[in-house]
């Protein structure tokens, strides 16, 4: 399952500018509102450096990361929910996406214009926070004529619709559909809305170079990511050696890309195990709490459905003994059935009959 963020902000707060020291691709970076007007995107490995400790276990043909695909999306304006500046245009690349990373304006520079006058973090997030909001709303809205014709049929719809003028009062007051006090069913009720403001949220404090490393205060309830889009510039033009050194330099333990990553995986509740072989060795990406069938079947539809068990070691016992045949002989390498909620880090192998 490919992970995937949309990227959003008021303009100019360096998006753009993020979007492509992340991807290493060229998107438009300008000092002009809605430089950004087709939504770019791009798909880059998260990185994982246990994938090249397993690549020196067995040497692969080749490694294969998992990936996260950001969409960069183009600037939201005051009014955005009714039109203003690109209005429904992003806000409908939004909906597609897996969660949202705002990307907040702490940097100074006076030759970077700001839609507002000058960047004041807390008023910038509440602006985008209330058109989401405001997005949001105005689906509802549309929504509820058909389902109060439709639950008049039938009876199962009328709670649904219930549900969803209480969360339509929640709006209202100003809160996000992610904060609703509801149950997995009943959010289910409503998933089909495709809420923008249900989806998880990361803030991304796009900070000056010596804030790279800072704590900042929480905005919204939501600790900040610090990452300066220039340095991540920077980074995405050096060496490896040369961008570890650099990083430790500024007291980062990592980029932006990798602190970003970690964060959207545990914010959505995901993990990663791995398949290594000559062939390749790779990372898939499940859910926290996925049983051995369902982790089988991102690999393949038919390894789920014929599931019959999975050769597992974790990592840290597969380093020790040195792949395989070392598992083996120390009695590590364990058979797992169609119960075992596959761990972070899991190296499985899985047998199965179609």
């Amino acid at each position: 399952m490919a992970l995937s963020i949309g990227i959003v902000g008021l303009p100019n707060v360096g998006k753009s500018t993020l979007f492509t020291a992340l991807t290493s691709k060229g998107g438009l970076a300008a000092n002009y509102p809605f430089a950004t007007i087709e939504p770019n995107v791009g798909v880059v490995p998260v990185p994982d450096t246990r994938l090249q400790e397993l690549a020196s276990i067995v040497h692969p043909g080749r490694i294969v990361p998992a990936t996260v695909e950001f969409v960069d999306i183009a600037g939201l304006v005051k009014g955005a929910s009714e039109g203003e500046g690109l209005g429904n245009q992003f806000l409908a690349n939004i909906r597609e996406t897996d969660a949202i990373v705002e990307v907040v304006r702490y940097f100074s520079d006076s030759n970077v214009v700001h839609v507002d006058g000058a960047a004041d973090p807390s008023r910038d997030a509440e602006t985008i926070k209330t058109e989401l909001i405001l997005a949001d709303l105005g689906t509802i809205e549309r929504a509820i004529p058909r389902l109060q014709k439709d639950a008049k049929r039938d009876k199962e719809l009328a709670s649904k619709l219930a549900l969803v003028e209480k969360l339509q009062d929640w709006l209202n007051d100003g809160n996000r559909a992610l904060t609703f006090k509801a149950t997995d069913d009943e959010r289910a009720q409503f998933a089909d809305l495709h809420l923008l403001t249900a989806k998880p949220l990361l803030y991304v404090a796009n900070v000056d170079e010596d804030m790279a490393a800072a704590e900042l205060a929480p905005i919204d309830g939501v600790s900040p990511i610090p990452i300066s889009a220039k340095v991540e510039s920077e980074l995405a033009q050096m060496e490896p050696e040369e961008a570890a050194e650099f990083l430790q330099e500024l007291g980062l333990a990592a980029s932006g890309l990798q602190r970003l990553a970690r964060e959207a995986y545990r914010l959505l509740g995901l993990q990663s195990f791995f398949t290594a072989g000559e062939m390749e060795v790779k990372a898939w990406t499940i859910p926290v709490g996925a049983k051995a069938p369902q982790a089988a079947g991102v690999i393949h539809t038919d390894f789920e459905k014929g599931f019959i068990k999975a050769e597992t070691a974790s990592f840290a016992d597969y380093i020790e003994h040195g792949g395989e045949a070392g598992l083996r002989a120390a009695g590590k390498l364990r058979i797992e059935g169609k119960e075992y909620e596959v761990q972070d880090g899991d190296v499985m192998h899985f047998r199965f009959n179609v």
